[in-house]
């Protein structure tokens, strides 16, 4: 889920550069601090995707979430409203990815629980 989001960041995050650049910018923000924002929170979200399954690495993945609605607020009004409600699809996705991956692992056990020694389905 969170290399999805990462894609999803930045891709925005080119667009937000495109809208910023140029002679006639629609978006008043330099394009060092696009990359700067945009392109760490992708990096940030690619790494953390490869620890999700260490101590502490579900934490980091809500913290993750936060700064991302969080950029999403720092964009101009035009692009706002959108970026948040891809951020509000990416928590839910979140969230229900944690309960189902919960779900299996806990299901998983009580399989194996009940038949020591098999291999499972």
């Amino acid at each position: 889920m969170l290399v999805l989001e990462a894609l999803c960041v930045f891709f925005a995050t080119l667009v937000a550069y495109g809208l910023s650049a140029g002679e006639n910018p629609w978006i008043d923000v330099e394009p060092a601090w696009v990359w700067g924002i945009g392109g760490s929170l992708t990096l940030v979200l690619f790494l953390l995707s490869g620890f999700v399954s260490r101590p502490g690495g579900y934490v980091a993945g809500w913290v993750v979430q936060a700064w991302v609605v969080a950029a999403a607020l720092v964009l101009p009004s035009v692009a706002r409203g959108m970026a948040l409600v891809v951020a509000a699809v990416f928590i839910a996705l979140w969230a229900v990815s944690l309960r189902l991956g919960g779900r299996i692992d806990r299901e998983r056990a009580e399989y194996d629980a009940a038949h020591p020694g098999e291999v499972g389905p």
